[in-house]
């Protein structure tokens, strides 16, 4: 009995001391584990999280040439503790501290001496970033800068942190959202002596941004860069350091359509809202307002990155950047450097100086190989001088070309002979006589007339060919009263005007962005249209007294440069419309076929007779300008036609040049001011035609 209780007793002490092994074994190996995990996730939550900057993607030419980058670029830094002096409301608070120290504290004289003594030490600073290169008064600028958004925060913390009005907090609900000239009038309201403030906000000393450095100026050269070294190896709160800004290698050139980039407002914080890793924060940039940098910003922006510290300072996890996509445009950036430098400078005319547009267009494929819209803008200066560009009457920030719209003149001849000979209203050799006499009552007179007292009717039979070649508004104003208006309309519409074309990127549709190039629809009917058209049953009714002014693009016919490009790159494709493209993407589902808009053989040829005669027969209005040049010896034959407006006055040349191959390009010139499309417009396409010979894209070099 007694051996049988002794075995019961070893069975449930061993078994009790397995018990406890087994407890010891999770509170030593377990255990240890659990809190291992536990104090190194710890050391995580209270080490550092450091976000790395995102890199956009590069906007690129046709051939890879580079329109926009991030580039690295050397600032020169200072600390809050240095600039601080030069603020008068600091050296008051010293002066102040002095005067309210007890016996044994800082005299007032030692205040003095300390703020002389600061104030030479920032002074030899900007004397040697003035020898650096710098600006002084831009120097000064940069520290008042610093001091004043610096004060400013100090001074609102120090009136949130004493006892502020109640009401202001619950008005604005979010002490963020609170302006600061409201808590400023509640802080001298609440404490009225102004000295009481200044040591008020000099007690605000524990936020970040007294800790930072700030940037203050661009060192730009490897001299620049060893020369700040060796001036400020030894200046405590000045430093050199690396960053990334948006680089735009071709300045003023494309500006307009390259876009640029600013600092990410307000309006775009929910684009990237539901990713940590790509939204904004603090100090970030974005595309502005127009071109690619806007339009594409959801392409080029990329994903930042982020390095984790622990509470040692031991890295604790890592997130890669991921560079933004590069962004391809059809633009050729040579072509459109050449062709912006030639008519800003030529001496041909006298409005070499004026608002200009030109744009060329690959009419096979549709690509714009050039869009030229001056006054222009330098993209690396824009954030500094956009005050000065929104006020400049001459609007350098618009792309005149797409975005605003002019009466087209003569230069939509060609389409008004189409819609009158397809209407049935002229036949092949039809004519419609222009006497040596005014015109009736409320009819337009022919500038033939007008300039020489005579009618085409004494130069030639007047045809629908030779009033292409001689622009004769009597013609074309007879003709378009002649076809009913909604037929009219129609025409124009289908080659392109009364309504915009979308530039977008397919990618950029297809995630659901609304952002594409501020565009001009232009105008076919009365009236102005507000709303966006998108077919032709939304366009408004046109008056039949109308019709003769827009036989000779006047009345209420409006236009922009690149519909008219667009209208005669239909014109050479035998009246096949096809959508322009800015983008190039290579896996683009886009149906790009062209459409067939209508237009007979019988008609096209005399379109194309009459085009043909503006720049190759005496008496075309473009004649004498282009005899100076033999296009045929290059194996290119242009068409073309000159337009001038009145009431506003520009110059027109649309038209377009094919080789002996089948390539061709279409080209708009528009001169703001100009009188004459013949003397004005004609020179500069010219030599526009010329410079796409040698870009390569027609005819042959000789």
């Amino acid at each position: 009995m007694y051996s049988k209780r002794i075995k019961i007793f070893v069975i449930i002490s061993g078994f009790l001391l397995l018990i406890c092994l087994a407890r010891l074994v999770q509170m030593q190996v377990l255990s240890s584990s659990y809190s291992r995990e536990k104090v190194a996730e710890l050391k995580r939550q209270r080490g550092l999280a450091k976000s790395l900057k995102t890199v956009r993607g590069k906007i690129l030419d046709r051939n890879g040439e580079v329109l926009a980058e991030d580039s690295p670029q050397f600032q020169l830094y200072i600390s809050y503790s240095l600039t601080s002096i030069a603020d008068e409301r600091i050296q008051k608070s010293l002066i102040l501290k002095a005067l309210g120290k007890a016996d044994g504290g800082v005299s007032v004289a030692e205040a003095k001496e300390e703020i002389h003594s600061r104030l030479e030490d920032l002074q030899l600073i900007i004397n040697k970033c003035v020898q650096l290169g710098g600006e002084q008064e831009s120097i000064e600028d940069k520290i008042n800068y610093i001091n004043r958004r610096v004060w400013n925060l100090r001074s609102f913390l120090a009136w949130r942190r004493n006892n502020p009005d109640a009401r202001i907090l619950k008005k604005y609900g979010n002490v963020n959202s609170i302006p600061l000239s409201v808590a400023m009038a509640d802080f001298k309201k609440r404490f009225g002596d102004a000295d009481h403030r200044i040591n008020l906000a000099a007690d605000v000393t524990d936020i970040a941004e007294m800790e930072k450095d700030w940037a203050f100026l661009e060192l730009k050269t490897d001299d620049d860069i060893f020369a700040a070294q060796v001036e400020f190896m030894d200046v405590d709160g000045v430093a050199i350091r690396p960053s990334i800004h948006r680089y735009y290698p071709h300045g003023s050139y494309a500006a307009q359509t390259i876009g640029w980039v600013g600092p990410a407002s307000d309006d775009r914080q929910g684009l990237f809202s539901d990713d940590r890793f790509t939204k904004y924060i603090a100090g970030d940039i974005s595309g502005k307002e127009d071109g690619a940098e806007f339009i594409c910003e959801t392409l080029l922006r990329g994903r930042r990155g982020e390095v984790v510290y622990d509470i040692d300072r031991k890295l604790a996890n890592r997130t890669d950047i991921e560079v933004g996509n590069n962004v391809s445009l059809t633009i050729d950036i040579k072509l459109q450097r050449r062709i912006a430098k030639y008519i800003s400078n030529c001496k041909l005319n006298n409005y070499c100086q004026a608002p200009m547009g030109t744009i060329v267009i690959d009419v096979e494929s549709g690509d714009i190989l050039s869009m030229v819209s001056l006054p222009s803008f330098d993209l690396n200066k824009v954030r500094y001088t956009y005050g000065e560009l929104v006020s400049d009457k001459n609007e350098p920030l618009r792309n005149r070309v797409i975005n605003k719209a002019y009466p087209p003149g003569s230069s939509t001849k060609p389409l008004i002979l189409v819609a009158g000979m397809e209407a049935g209203q002229l036949v092949r050799d039809g004519t419609i006589s222009c006497p040596a006499e005014r015109a009736g009552k409320g009819w337009p007179n022919c500038w033939y007339y007008k300039q020489f007292n005579m009618g085409h009717d004494e130069a030639w039979t007047n045809t629908g060919r030779n009033a292409i070649r001689g622009s004769c508004n009597v013609f074309f104003s007879r003709l378009a009263s002649r076809v009913e208006p909604l037929i009219l309309q129609e025409w124009l519409f289908k080659f392109g005007y009364g309504h915009n074309v979308v530039l977008a990127p397919e990618a950029i549709l297809q995630a659901g962005v609304n952002r594409d190039f501020r565009q001009t629809q232009g105008q076919i009917s009365n009236v102005p249209v507000r709303r966006t058209i998108t077919s032709f049953d939304e366009i408004p009714p046109l008056k039949k007294s109308e019709r003769r002014w827009f036989g000779m693009g006047q009345g209420s016919l409006m236009v922009t440069p690149f519909q008219i490009a667009n209208a005669m790159a239909t014109i050479a494709r035998n009246g096949m419309y096809k959508k322009p493209r800015l983008f190039i993407e290579e896996n683009s589902s886009v149906d790009t076929n062209s459409i067939d808009i209508g237009i007979s053989s019988e008609t096209l040829a005399v379109v194309l007779d009459g085009m043909h005669a503006v720049v190759s027969e005496s008496g075309g209005t473009a004649y004498r300008q282009f005899r100076q040049v033999d296009f045929e010896k290059h194996g290119v034959t242009v068409y073309g036609k000159t337009g001038s407006t009145e009431g506003v006055e520009v110059a027109w040349f649309a038209g377009f040049a094919k080789d002996s191959k089948g390539r061709a390009i279409a080209v708009a010139v528009l001169v703001e001011g100009g009188q004459h499309g013949s003397t004005d417009a004609s020179p500069l396409a010219r030599s526009i035609i010329e410079f796409c010979i040698d870009a390569g894209y027609i005819g042959e070099k000789l």
